[in-house]
């Protein structure tokens, strides 16, 4: 067991999707190791329902899940920030707030599973395919010794998560 439980923070812009998967799926696969949050540079207040549908298919509580803005973050009761990841790539070019407690930070980059069009079964499997990419990296994210890692490398590793591949 580490010392201490790492907190992480996935960004995306509207926090409806993508940033609430990797929350809910970190928050299962980290317990007692990390504690996860999201946010969005714009979010859009409430969480895209298929969403809701593919996390509550895997067993996931879906009953406290909010759409946040990052600025709830940022402030001085926040929490202190270990990792702050973004999940999309407009929101990897935004100017983000200046995080408490300097985190490692990274962009891990998947598909937007709400920008598919299709038939619901098509849209479904959006949806279902960014969550396998998400398990897959932060169970990447999980087996890494963070606690034996310093500041430098655990950021190498981050970005190589980032950067890996299905």
């Amino acid at each position: 067991m580490p010392d201490r439980i790492f907190n992480a923070l996935f960004i995306c812009t509207g926090n409806s999707a993508r940033s609430i998967m990797a929350e809910v799926i970190l928050d299962q696969l980290g317990r007692g190791r990390f504690e996860a949050h999201s946010a969005g540079s714009h979010p859009r207040g409430e969480i895209h329902p298929l969403t809701l549908q593919v996390l509550t298919e895997q067993g996931h509580d879906v009953s406290r899940l909010r759409s946040k803005g990052w600025d709830e973050f940022a402030g001085p009761l926040a929490p202190k920030m270990d990792f702050v990841i973004t999940v999309c790539d407009q929101a990897a070019g935004e100017s983000c707030p200046a995080w408490p407690g300097q985190p490692v930070t990274a962009h891990w980059g998947f598909a937007d599973p709400v920008a598919v069009e299709g038939t619901g079964e098509q849209r479904l499997r959006a949806f279902r395919n960014t969550q396998t990419e998400i398990i897959r990296r932060i169970r990447l994210l999980c087996s890494l010794p963070i606690d034996q890692l310093d500041r430098l490398s655990l950021q190498h590793e981050l970005a190589r998560l980032g950067r890996a591949a299905d």
